[in-house]
């Protein structure tokens, strides 16, 4: 079913004349808005009021850090030297290349800058905004799994997909769903439950779990999926450049919960409050 399901899928969402929106473009635009929903909604229930003006501020700093961190990690990391031979195809986004590990060092460089400004205290910010971001990726899963890109290796398994293509007519792992479920579904569900707990969580433990979990779901979901062509295995053929950058995350996020509970400064919103 899965397979004569992917077939009838088209990367292309809309196309009139000469604007064509992609699936995956929409993904990025649905993933901001419930992501900023989330934060509102998650903010008024821990007492705050924030502004819409602010909140949305906030939310267009975070996308547009994320947006230039996901392809510059992705030219740095997974170029393999081409965009320095081709330096024009850097801004080429359309055709593919983004790093989730950028996005998440351009998000936070690009949140904070804009709670700076705005007098916002950056860490409950940062901790309204991993609640909602795992919806965001679940949405950019399914796109990568529409766009029939990083797929899974060969499987037996009856949900095997057949992508076609380079990937070839045998079945492989819709690693992309898998990630879809495991980054999206249930750590959204772990942080929903985490910030409904009283007293309120200090502030960075949400920050925290989020890191360390898609640091966890990540390194794991890498040993199914199929190694960006360009690079294969790295360190002795036993790793991903996946693995590599998400390792880090897992010791990161840990850290940040641990200095979350000896810090344990109370949530905020406004410097000032």
């Amino acid at each position: 079913m899965l397979n004569d399901l992917y077939h009838m899928l088209d990367p292309v969402a809309i196309s009139a004349g000469p604007i064509t929106i992609y699936w995956y473009g929409l993904a990025y635009v649905v993933g901001a808005l419930l992501t900023a929903v989330v934060m509102y909604r998650t903010q008024r229930r821990w007492g705050f009021d924030i502004t819409v003006d602010d909140l949305t501020s906030v939310v267009v700093g975070v996308v547009f850090g994320l947006i230039i961190g996901a392809r510059l990690f992705y030219v740095i990391f997974y170029g393999d030297g081409y965009y320095w031979a081709h330096p024009l195809e850097i801004f080429a986004t359309n055709e593919g290349g983004m790093s989730f590990h950028g996005g998440l060092v351009g998000g936070v460089i690009g949140g904070v800058l804009v709670c700076r400004m705005y007098k916002l205290d950056a860490w409950t910010l940062a901790d309204l905004a991993v609640i909602g971001a795992p919806l965001a990726l679940c949405l950019g899963r399914c796109a990568n799994f529409v766009n029939g890109e990083l797929w899974g290796k060969p499987t037996d398994l009856p949900w095997g997909v057949v992508f076609g293509g380079t990937a070839g007519d045998m079945p492989r792992h819709p690693s992309q769903l898998y990630e879809a479920f495991l980054e999206g579904i249930v750590l959204f569900c772990i942080l929903q439950v985490l910030s409904r707990k009283k007293p309120l969580l200090p502030q960075g433990t949400f920050m925290g779990v989020f890191v360390m979990g898609y640091g966890i779901v990540r390194f794991l979901i890498e040993f199914v999926r199929v190694p960006d062509a360009q690079l294969g295995y790295l360190l002795g053929g036993v790793i991903t450049m996946g693995q590599l950058l998400s390792l880090p995350l897992v010791i990161a996020g840990l850290a940040l919960i641990i200095f979350a509970r000896r810090r344990n400064q109370p949530q905020r919103v406004y410097l000032d409050a």
